[in-house]
């Protein structure tokens, strides 16, 4: 008896759940997803009521997708229920193509499963915005920046004396060829082992062609080893430029301008044998170094050779600075080519950015104690100030 009565109970709850039907999600959007470079899709929806209904589990939800109202549709996403309202995003659109979406909702009543299907939500597509207002700092940072850039290169063409503080590794220059000059020895340019496409190297052959026209006025003699080839062949037409605008074209001779190998301690064997047997006067080291770095500059060293050394790499300036006569640190490096040459636009642009960073700095200083007023309150003269409760709306 009592059996049969648990039997009835049960059918009559599978059929009260039978005659009910699985809840779909509310309120389904779709649209673009904003301040994007275009290729996504925000689907958004509120939870089946069902989740807190008694009759129906909710097992999760699917979001479908099709490029028309009654077209085929294909799943793009399984999302975990749990929570009051949802947000995917379909990163897997294509830009400017209409898509519709669906969101289903995955149920189960007494061990039956069932799912019930929004109405297409559509059609919507993905586009590129051309400015994305999150980033609004760096576009007010990028306007002060140029702005100084201008000025100053505006000053420098009016031929007005711009300040640059000394940098001691490069009023060195004149003081190391000179000395070359003077022993009658060579002076050895490295240009560091990474190719033309690494900026240090783009800098360091900006300086060589500096370096070069002085050599070429001082009528000394120029070796440049190379660890890659077309470090090799730019290195050779910039000092050829550099002897022609010195007026000593016959001086240039493009066999020192040599590619020893690509390998690291190969290229560093071949240099250290360059220094042994040619007994340079002075030594550069300008552009990316490892761990060859305390190599060369000791080499250096124990021929007694003045060394000028500049690097970006962080891990190998304690081994210049130690080794070395003068070191250029860091921006020291990319600044040379303008402290050298004393070109209105480069000069220009180098104080520019100076001073542009300058104020950027202030602003972040500013923002932060601003931050932190409004955070914590601050006490003046027994007055005390706190930005969250003074624009508290009330």
């Amino acid at each position: 008896m009592r059996s049969a009565l648990v039997a009835i109970g049960w059918c009559i709850l599978v059929g009260a759940a039978a005659a009910q039907t699985l809840h779909t999600a509310a309120s389904v959007s779709a649209a673009d997803t904003p301040e994007d470079a275009g290729g996504s899709i925000d689907v958004a929806w509120e939870a089946s009521p069902d989740e807190a209904g008694e009759v129906f589990e909710v097992l999760g939800y699917e979001v479908w997708r099709a490029t028309s109202a009654t077209g085929e549709y294909r799943k793009v996403a399984d999302v975990e229920p749990g929570k009051k309202s949802y947000q995917i995003t379909d990163a897997t659109a294509e830009t400017g193509v209409d898509y519709y979406y669906k969101v289903k909702v995955l149920g189960e009543a007494f061990g039956e499963k069932m799912d019930a299907d929004t109405a297409p939500r559509g059609p919507v597509s993905a586009s590129p915005q051309w400015f994305r207002a999150g980033r609004l700092n760096m576009l007010i940072a990028s306007i002060i920046l140029a702005t100084f850039i201008l000025l100053y290169i505006s000053k420098a063409r009016a031929g007005q004396k711009l300040f640059i503080r000394r940098i001691a590794g490069l009023e060195a220059v004149q003081e190391a060829v000179g000395r070359a000059t003077e022993m009658g020895k060579p002076v050895l340019f490295v240009p560091g082992i990474a190719d033309i496409d690494d900026i240090q190297t783009i800098a360091s052959v900006t300086i060589l062609g500096r370096v070069a026209t002085m050599i070429a006025e001082y009528d000394a003699e120029l070796l440049v080893p190379c660890a890659r080839s077309l470090v090799m062949a730019t290195a050779q037409e910039v000092v050829k430029e550099a002897y022609l605008e010195a007026g000593r074209p016959d001086a240039y001779h493009r066999e020192n301008i040599r590619y020893l190998t690509d390998d690291q301690f190969g290229y560093v064997a071949g240099v250290d044998g360059i220094m042994l047997r040619e007994k340079p006067a002075a030594n550069f080291y300008l552009g990316t170094f490892y761990a060859e770095s305390l190599i060369l500059a000791e080499t250096g060293h124990s021929i007694g050779a003045i060394q000028i050394a500049g690097t970006a790499m962080p891990s190998q300036l304690p081994f210049f600075i130690a080794a070395c006569d003068y070191t250029l640190i860091g921006e020291e490096l990319f600044a040379a080519s303008a402290y050298l040459s004393r070109e209105p636009r480069l000069l220009g642009s180098l104080l520019g950015q100076d001073w542009g960073k300058v104020l950027i700095l202030a602003f972040i200083i500013l923002g932060a104690v601003t931050a932190f007023v409004a955070q914590f309150g601050v006490e003046i003269g027994g007055y005390s100030i706190n930005l969250a409760q003074l624009f508290e709306v009330k």
